[in-house]
């Protein structure tokens, strides 16, 4: 019952209050920052940023490990897909929001930096899954959740942009709209420091409308209305929990909505942390460490299973899981988005 995590974020934020902050602290609160930047210079940044000099540079003079590929930058953001796709204006979501509040059911999706400038075929998959299911998918008007701040004590930043969010989510608590996110880490922050650092009611409305994707999609199952059809798919998923998402909400919503897959057996895989904790397994004096956590575990459940898919909600494990075994896992809505009846 101790909040781990929380001492050790007050602790730092109190040790920065007297001592310089490190150069890859700054990196690792402002990695939406960073990935904005790199995006901006196109191809080039792309080359640069995942080049042999740049993990040497990095690994000597910030002290990530060069023995880490760093996150590609996608050539389109989740966003741009987005915006381009229902020909709305970027710079006026909230306006496009209130303008279609009429169409049909309605449900906001809380897209983080990952999904946004790595993986946005995650986002995609989370709103063409949506959609199916008869939901007019708005995207939501915010800034960084402040999860990266937060991990780094950088708590002031962290409370800023916590209620920047709340400003701007709250508007679709009033009216009854559900606020849905893909990254446990995120997502996860809305429901469980906002309240704490902002100790409004407002913040505690927007963490009472706030769900994971699994647990919006059980929740719709379980009341009879989730409008989704899925074809047979015979084989083996193997799911491995987000430390986060077992920590506050467990996994039954994942391996329930797995499970609504015909033919899908599902197997949550008996593991602890996967070692990346964050950005803890891209530093260089912990990388072994990582790579060890891995290894108990993880890592012999994955390569004994060649032939199954491999299931992970955060981003962080998906990395750590290809780093140490060579294979790529998917997103639990890249799965049932494959399994939909078109």
């Amino acid at each position: 019952g101790v909040d781990m995590a929380k001492i050790k974020y007050e602790f730092l934020a109190n040790y920065y209050r007297q001592h310089k902050v490190p150069i890859r602290s700054h990196m690792v609160a402002n990695i939406a920052k960073i990935n904005a930047v790199t995006k901006h210079f196109g191809s080039l940044g792309r080359v640069v940023l995942r080049s042999a000099l740049t993990r040497w540079l990095l690994h000597f003079f910030v002290g990530f490990d060069r023995r880490r590929q760093l996150p590609a930058i996608a050539p389109q953001t989740f966003s741009e897909w987005f915006y381009a796709r229902h020909n709305t204006a970027e710079d006026d979501p909230l306006l496009t929001s209130r303008q279609r509040m009429d169409e049909k059911r309605q449900v906001v999706l809380f897209h983080d930096t990952f999904i946004d400038y790595n993986e946005p075929q995650v986002g995609i998959a989370t709103v063409e899954l949506l959609e199916a299911a008869g939901y007019d998918v708005l995207l939501a008007d915010k800034v960084c959740c402040g999860r990266p701040m937060i991990s780094k004590g950088l708590l002031d930043k962290a409370k800023a942009n916590a209620q920047i969010n709340v400003d701007r989510l709250h508007w679709y608590t009033q009216r009854g709209i559900p606020i849905v996110g893909c990254e446990p880490s995120c997502l996860l922050t809305l429901r469980d420091e906002y309240p704490d650092m902002l100790g409004t009611q407002e913040a505690n409305d927007v963490a009472a409308n706030t769900y994971m994707i699994d647990e919006f999609l059980s929740k719709l199952h379980s009341e009879g209305i989730l409008n989704l059809k899925f074809k047979e798919m015979p084989g083996k998923a193997l799911f491995h929990g987000h430390c986060h998402q077992k920590a506050l909400v467990g996994t039954a919503a994942s391996l329930a909505t797995l499970r609504l897959v015909p033919g899908l057996e599902v197997e949550e895989i008996q593991s602890g942390c996967c070692g990346m904790a964050g950005s803890f397994g891209y530093e260089r004096e912990h990388y072994d460490i990582s790579m060890s956590i891995g290894e108990q575990r993880l890592f012999p459940a994955v390569r004994s299973q060649e032939k199954s898919t491999v299931v992970i909600m955060g981003t962080s494990c998906r990395h750590q899981i290809e780093d140490g075994t060579g294979y790529q896992p998917m997103h639990l809505v890249e799965i049932l988005r494959s399994a939909l009846v078109s």
